[in-house]
């Protein structure tokens, strides 16, 4: 088949004109609809400590500092930087550094290996995981810490460890709330709360008296009396487990863990790990 040169030569006319026009096009887009980034955003990252861990909200270092450009948070909202270099940014920005909210991850449950009943021994991939799917793993409690360290080996930190007796501790020191534990343990035991608040429940037994105390030494037996020694307002009983209003500004004191008796609700002291044992209460203290 034969084609004249005439008919190329137009082809090519069209397409060149073709792509001069959609180029032109695409330069005005460009003038107009260009994002122009602050020249601070780069340096601001920079600054950050660069473990995009998600605790500040934000999905990575990069886009905190896009909300701390917009004025949508605090310099303070980074709990990974050290004290010094939230003022930097502070500064930088021209904007108070603003109130740090200290908050760490707490673990749900007391019942290590030598509080809570076993009911057989689990043989396989060192999984809390992988245990929970094969017959909810060993242990007779369906809603305890299965003690396979799922929540260690997440923690990009450091900032827990398994105890002896099989349960995880958090170093609140190392803890920045990123959340990487709650998302690795699959009974979902641990909670981001403000160290601010000594008070921590940890027993996750929807069950009451005789049948909770049978599956652990250390489970609720929805008594009540920690809610009711509790200031007005900051513990409730709800589904048979006491639940502390962690955004309540009333003071608390210990006297909520005083008359517990299986010690599923702890007070426990700032820079204290959850996992420690804690001294008996005074029961000279405590309320009949």
């Amino acid at each position: 088949m034969l084609v004249s040169l005439s008919s190329i030569g137009f082809a090519a006319a069209v397409m060149g004109g073709l792509c001069l026009v959609l180029g032109i096009v695409l330069a005005i887009a460009d003038r107009h609809l260009a994002v122009v980034e602050d020249p601070r955003l780069d340096r601001i990252t920079e600054m950050l400590p660069g473990t995009n861990c998600g605790a500040c909200g934000e999905p990575g270092c990069r886009g905190f500092a896009e909300s701390l450009i917009g004025g949508r948070k605090a310099p303070s909202g980074c709990s990974v930087s050290a004290p010094a270099g939230i003022a930097a940014i502070a500064e930088l920005l021209g904007v108070a550094a603003g109130e740090r909210v200290v908050r760490v991850a707490r673990l749900h449950c007391a019942g290590g290996r030598s509080q809570a009943r076993q009911i057989a021994a689990y043989e396989g991939y060192a999984s809390c995981r992988g245990a929970s799917v094969v017959s909810g793993g060993g242990k007779g409690c369906s809603w305890g810490c299965l003690g396979l360290a799922d929540c260690e080996r997440s923690c990009s930190f450091g900032a827990i460890r398994m105890s002896t007796d099989g349960l995880p501790v958090v170093d609140v020191a190392k803890c920045t709330a990123c959340g990487d534990c709650v998302v690795a343990c699959p009974r979902d035991l641990f909670e981001i709360l403000p160290l601010s608040q000594p008070l921590l429940v940890q027993c996750r037994v929807p069950l009451a008296g005789e049948e909770a105390r049978a599956l652990c030494r250390v489970a609720c037996d929805a008594c009540g009396r920690c809610a009711a020694d509790a200031p007005a307002g900051l513990i409730r009983m709800a589904g048979n487990l006491p639940v502390v209003d962690y955004a309540s500004t009333v003071a608390a004191g210990p006297e909520a863990t005083f008359r517990c008796p299986t010690g599923a609700i702890r007070w426990v002291a700032r820079g204290q790990f959850e996992g420690e044992p804690l001294a008996a209460p005074s029961r000279g203290d405590a309320r009949s």
